[in-house]
């Protein structure tokens, strides 16, 4: 995904080597003697230049050598994606919403003027939110619904054990998709993508 970098920190003047990842809300930094979460709403300041991220709070200045990244990151904290863009939805797409959907999200879909089709005619996305693995069925079903470069987006519940990724990933292959990304939709619930294989379009 390009957001994780072996690197040398600097945090409280020390040079530390580790890995860095940027997360959607938060960059995280694994050390072998420490560890550092920094979330977005925590930098006063962000800059990149020399190769280095560097990240001022109120708790001090942190500084991450990860090369090239360092620009793209530094854009990525300052200037974040909507949900909606990282979903790709924009004016005039056609999409399908299955299952209990989040009103927040309904309500962004009509915000980006998104055309919701519920005809059964052909989308260019469908949205399938599904809460145990009694709705892993439902993906084979929803997989019927998209064709040619048609998008399959399954958005199911972080740390259920009634269903997880493996289940999600395991069912959307079954019926012939292929996973090609993974957003995370809220604090609570994942997004995975699934199309049909070029192959087979």
């Amino acid at each position: 995904m390009g957001n994780e970098a072996t690197c040398v920190a600097r945090i409280d003047g020390k040079k530390v080597e580790g890995k860095a990842l940027l997360e959607t809300g938060e960059l995280i930094f694994r050390g072998a003697e420490c560890r550092v979460k920094i979330m977005f709403g925590e930098m006063k300041r962000v800059t990149a230049a020399d190769g280095e991220l560097r990240i001022e709070t109120k708790d001090g200045a942190f500084a991450f050598a990860v090369g090239a990244a360092a620009a793209k990151w530094c854009e990525k904290i300052l200037r974040p994606k909507t949900r909606a863009e990282k979903l790709g939805v924009k004016a005039g797409l056609r999409v399908a919403v299955v299952g209990d959907v989040e009103k927040q999200f309904a309500k962004e879909l009509k915000q980006r003027k998104a055309e919701i089709i519920t005809d059964g005619t052909a989308v260019e996305a469908v949205f399938l939110f599904v809460e145990g693995n009694g709705d892993a069925g439902n993906i084979a079903k929803a997989a019927r619904k998209i064709k040619g470069a048609a998008g399959l987006w399954v958005v199911y519940p972080k740390g259920r054990k009634e269903i997880t990724e493996g289940h999600v990933l395991g069912a959307g292959r079954k019926a012939g998709l292929k996973d090609v990304k993974v957003v995370g939709f809220s604090a609570t619930h994942t997004a995975l993508k699934f199309v049909v294989p070029v192959e087979k379009r």
